[in-house]
């Protein structure tokens, strides 16, 4: 296996406080989804002196970077470089300069991860296949992998590594897991149509809030019984808009959320049982429903041979106690599985929780330690020059 020479080592060591800055940069100058174009100007600036061919512009605001053989196998890294609509609340010296707008999700992390590695592997002499690195924009709204893949970012890899940052676990550590990492992910819009009427006479009238009501407990209720526990569904609703005045029986209801599963065929079948579930409570009560959902992401699958390829790398790097191998898989959504629809691919946690703790992800208070920098890029650099193609 190739491992990190004490050469690789020390040269980390060093570049360490340089890449700390930088982030710290990203971290106060953050841009939202299909917007960060100084990230990528600055992200792209950084490859192209470290040695890399670089390609702006793929996937609207998407950077990719290539080394080593111009053909033959490449080995891809993926990092997202957006920030979500979130006031920041750290009171860091180096907090968000725009109101309203923070790296709450470690994404300003991810890309220095990105760079770090470029950085290290551009001191190598004689590849002997290719390496790709996809800075992704708009992860958050789930359409940056989509806009990349569409522009060909990941035709003709062989392989595909991601990482995201975790608060559950300790800085230092990583977790890992084969097969199902995250779920899919859907948005669900359920448009409930009765008849509106006077408060004092629901009788002569066909109450939209009422019945949406119904078909949110019904929904929950169904699940349960008409489909497979040991295949997990989510449905959550953030929203519901409806009636004009508290006397007025509402005649039209809006309800939003997102469903979420692990099961990719079962996913598939989720609109149109929801679809069926939904215009048969309301029928009951006399009123219609126009149901529209929107796939917003597939799950994550964990290629296998990926998987233990970087667990290896992580434990001769970390040591074993630092490599958490995780029981469950998170029902939350990552569009990094578009990218590997038709590449193998596998994404692994990174570790961010100070001696503190650390807040959630989309917190206001998310103040990850920044010496996760060193274990990912660590972790990732070995990954991929110890990486072989399958001839």
């Amino acid at each position: 296996m190739t491992t990190l020479a004490p050469s690789w080592s020390e040269r980390l060591i060093q570049l360490l406080p340089e890449l700390i800055e930088f982030r710290r940069h990203l971290h106060a100058h953050p841009e939202l989804s299909g917007e960060e174009h100084q990230t990528a100007a600055l992200i792209a600036g950084e490859l192209r002196e470290a040695g890399w061919r670089v390609r702006e512009g793929v996937g609207r605001t998407g950077v990719v970077a290539e080394l080593g053989p111009g053909q033959g196998p490449t080995i891809g890294l993926r990092v997202d470089m957006d920030a979500l609509p979130i006031e920041e609340r750290t009171k860091l010296p180096y907090s968000s300069v725009r109101q309203g707008v923070m790296h709450a999700c470690g994404h300003d992390l991810h890309s220095t991860v990105g760079v770090g590695v470029a950085r290290l592997l551009a001191a190598e002499a004689s590849l002997p296949f290719g390496i790709r690195l996809l800075f992704q924009p708009a992860e958050e709204i789930a359409q940056g992998a989509r806009w990349m893949r569409e522009a060909g970012a990941a035709d003709g890899l062989a392989g595909l590594f991601g990482v995201h940052v975790f608060p559950s676990l300790p800085v230092g550590n990583i977790g890992v897991r084969c097969g199902s990492l995250t779920a899919a992910a859907g948005e669900l819009e359920i448009e409930v149509i009765g008849e509106g009427g006077h408060g004092a006479r629901p009788h002569q009238s066909v109450d939209a809030i009422w019945i949406a009501s119904r078909v949110v407990t019904g929904l929950q209720e169904a699940i349960s019984r008409r489909l497979d526990a040991l295949h997990p569904v989510v449905v959550s609703f953030g929203r519901i808009e409806g009636g004009k005045a508290y006397n007025v029986i509402a005649d039209r209801v809006t309800l939003l959320g997102t469903v979420r599963c692990l099961c990719s065929d079962l996913h598939d079948r989720l609109p149109g049982w929801i679809e069926d579930t939904v215009q048969a409570i309301c029928s009951t009560f006399g009123a219609t429903a126009v149901v529209r959902y929107r796939c917003i992401a597939p799950p994550v699958h964990n290629d296998p041979r990926l998987t233990a390829l970087l667990e290896r790398c992580a434990i001769e790097q970390l040591g074993s106690d630092q490599v958490l191998r995780l029981e469950h898989p998170s029902l939350g959504a990552e569009d990094f599985a578009e990218l590997i629809r038709d590449v193998p691919g596998m994404m692994f946690r990174l570790g961010v929780a100070g001696p503190d703790g650390c807040a959630p992800l989309h917190n206001g208070h998310f103040l990850p330690d920044e010496r996760c920098l060193e274990t990912g890029i660590r972790v990732l650099t070995a990954a991929i020059l110890a990486w072989e193609p399958v001839l």
